[in-house]
């Protein structure tokens, strides 16, 4: 009997610690599970950002006017709009909510376009407590990212950008491009990069986008991160759509249907006819 029961007891005992073998962390019945580490955020591609300081608080900031064709459907703007050293009465087209005050109330503080985006003038504070003086300030710093812009000295000279400014069907990774004549775009254009890459256009002249034809993004690349910087003006055809913020020396005008996914900052005036402006 006693035989028997040392027996039984070897038995148990082995069992038991083949049982805790088997559910121990580790083996292959059970295996830990595995060690997850974030992949490292690539380091962005392209030319140094350009600082526009206060200004991204408008996504069509101009110093002579801003006006849409009021005998169309209005044009669509998501963000604020903003003129100075000009007044408000060169705001025209929209439909403000209030009206605009006369020149006897100048005090108020409750301007807006209709979808609730806010206006700003000179002589007009707006809504939200931005001042005239902080209005100037804002343009002074777009004024000081146009000539950043356009003062960057390309580390590679351009090839092969098309020619004699007609840069339609191309592609562009990130970096800086300079051209010392008019650009065209009659066809589509891609900026292929990532989301932290960056972009910068000098163009000594004017920039024209053909009806129709578009700026594409692919890889991640992201509107904010592009800079369009003329010393002309610069013009959207019919139902073109362009990505990134421009910055001109002169006007900015959109024909019927064009989009913008940026910002549009012009050193005169910016034309609108039924168009769609969204801000990055």
């Amino acid at each position: 009997m006693n035989k028997f029961n040392n027996f039984l007891a070897v038995i148990i005992v082995t069992s038991f610690f083949i049982l805790a073998g088997c559910s121990q962390p580790g083996s292959s019945d059970n295996p830990a599970p595995p060690v997850v580490t974030a992949s490292p955020t690539p380091a962005p591609i392209g030319p140094t950002a350009v600082d526009l300081g206060t200004a991204p608080f408008f996504v069509i900031l101009a110093q002579s006017g801003i006006t849409t064709d009021s005998s169309v459907p209005l044009s669509a703007i998501t963000g604020n709009i903003g003129v100075s050293p000009a007044g408000y009465a060169s705001i025209t087209g929209f439909s403000l909510v209030p009206a605009v005050p006369d020149a006897n109330t100048t005090s108020a503080t409750s301007v807006r376009l209709s979808n609730g985006s806010a206006v700003y003038a000179a002589n007009y504070p707006g809504a939200g407590g931005l001042t005239p003086t902080m209005l100037t300030a804002a343009v002074n710093q777009k004024n000081l990212a146009h000539t950043d812009a356009l003062g960057r000295t390309p580390i590679v000279a351009n090839t092969n950008l098309g020619t004699a400014g007609n840069i339609g069907g191309l592609t562009f990774t990130p970096g800086l491009y300079t051209w010392t004549t008019n650009v065209t775009i009659p066809a589509d254009i891609t900026l292929a990069g990532g989301p932290n890459d960056t972009w910068i256009f000098q163009i000594t002249g004017t920039l024209t986008m053909a009806s129709a034809s578009s700026v594409i993004l692919t890889g991640g690349a992201q509107a904010q991160n592009i800079i369009w910087a003329t010393t002309g003006t610069v013009a959207l055809g019919t139902t073109a759509h362009l990505e990134g913020i421009v910055l001109s020396a002169t006007n900015i005008t959109l024909t019927a249907g064009a989009s913008v996914k940026g910002r549009l900052y012009a050193g005169t005036a910016v034309t609108l006819i039924s168009n769609t402006i969204t801000q990055p």
